[in-house]
């Protein structure tokens, strides 16, 4: 918006209008009261204690938008570095919805087929014997092993770049040897590797590289500000220090490069992103409401029996009670997502501290919400 398209009758408002939309999702939201605020603060660092989390970061979402963003703890525990709404914490596996929402985007505009075999976009992934689709794949019904649940055996081969796995085709060469968990769309088998083939046929298919098509396609429709690749050859300010339990005392923990693995866990941004696509996904920013009940619907293997996975979130209840939902684990991090589209509202959690439980966390949070609406009636 320019000075030279201003109304000037409704000059004001207009400039509001504006700014508004310049900050991110957290700050244009509107406010909480003051009490709901110090009730989930209590909530949370009682949550903080019992699990003796290390640094912690919260949002609330309402009438689908971002009301409460706060942050507490240690983002670097030794040099007393403490975690506010800049702090970055990796979104471990809920960069997953990223690749399955870039995907739904691409089959909108009938540039992705979910439902041919993968290899027509991705030809270096090799004939496994049978086909697997991307829709298999955003469901985790495509049989592409995991981390342990069978042999994973990596290409061997030389790159002419010192970070060859930041290219997502590249990426495959991690796992795509290795053989079938079980055959495509008989089995709910939960896989990283599989999302990282399915970044790659988003690559493909949109014929842009895939970390600026969810630059594209989400990143920016949703106005979010620090959202990123986690490279660790980048150096990138305000990231969190992790922290992992061993023998009882907390150590800090190792900085894993999570570059291969993009689509399926690779990215980072603060609290205010994380709630901010929370809430974009009840919005009309990303897909249209047809996707949204696509993503949403519990997948069924071959045999007809519904797993608890849609396309990229995990689906649980039905009508007002939808509740759809993705975690993270992942070295130096811990995350959660929750929302109820049909009501509204939701809940986010990050943590660099590798033995808590964010799912404690969320629903500790609700808790205090719900008694503290109890109490205002």
């Amino acid at each position: 918006m320019t000075i030279k398209r201003l109304n000037p009758k409704r000059h004001g408002l207009m400039i509001l209008a504006a700014l508004l939309l310049s900050l991110s999702p957290a700050q244009a939201a509107t406010d909480i009261a003051p009490s709901l605020k110090q009730a989930i603060d209590e909530a949370v660092k009682q949550e903080m204690e019992r699990q003796d989390a290390v640094g912690v970061a919260i949002g609330v979402i309402r009438d689908g938008q971002v009301v409460y963003t706060n942050g507490y703890g240690w983002a670097d525990r030794e040099n007393r570095v403490p975690v506010n709404r800049g702090t970055l914490f990796r979104w471990a596996s809920i960069s997953k919805p990223l690749t399955a929402i870039a995907a739904m985007q691409l089959a909108e505009q009938e540039q992705l087929d979910l439902d041919a075999d993968v290899r027509q976009a991705v030809p270096e992934f090799p004939d496994k014997g049978k086909p697997i689709t991307t829709r298999q794949l955003l469901g985790h019904l495509g049989g592409v092993v995991h981390y342990s649940n069978g042999p994973v055996i990596q290409t061997q081969r030389e790159y002419d770049t010192p970070h060859p796995y930041k290219d997502v085709i590249l990426a495959l060469d991690r796992f795509k040897e290795s053989p079938l968990v079980a055959e495509p769309g008989t089995t709910y088998a939960y896989t990283t590797h599989g999302y990282i083939l399915a970044s790659a046929a988003v690559e493909r298919a949109g014929q842009q590289p895939f970390a600026l098509q969810v630059r594209d396609r989400i990143i920016r429709p949703l106005k979010l500000t620090t959202l990123r690749p986690d490279y660790q050859w980048e150096a990138i300010p305000g990231r969190a220090v992790g922290y992992k339990k061993r023998s009882n005392k907390i150590v800090v923990s190792s900085d894993t490069d999570v570059s291969w693995k993009l689509g399926g866990g690779g990215w980072i941004s603060n609290v205010d992103d994380l709630a901010g696509f929370a809430a974009g996904l009840m919005g009309n920013d990303l897909v249209t409401d047809e996707s949204k009940q696509a993503m949403w619907t519990r997948q069924a293997t071959t045999d007809g029996k519904k797993t608890s996975y849609g396309l990229g979130f995990k689906i649980s209840g039905e009508g007002k009670n939808l509740k759809i939902a993705h975690g993270g684990a992942q070295e130096k991090t811990r995350t959660r997502l929750v929302i109820y589209p049909a009501k509204g509202h939701g809940v986010v959690m990050m943590t660099n501290s590798e033995h808590a439980d964010p799912s404690k966390f969320t629903t500790a949070i609700y808790k205090a919400i719900n008694e503290h609406a109890e109490d205002n009636k």
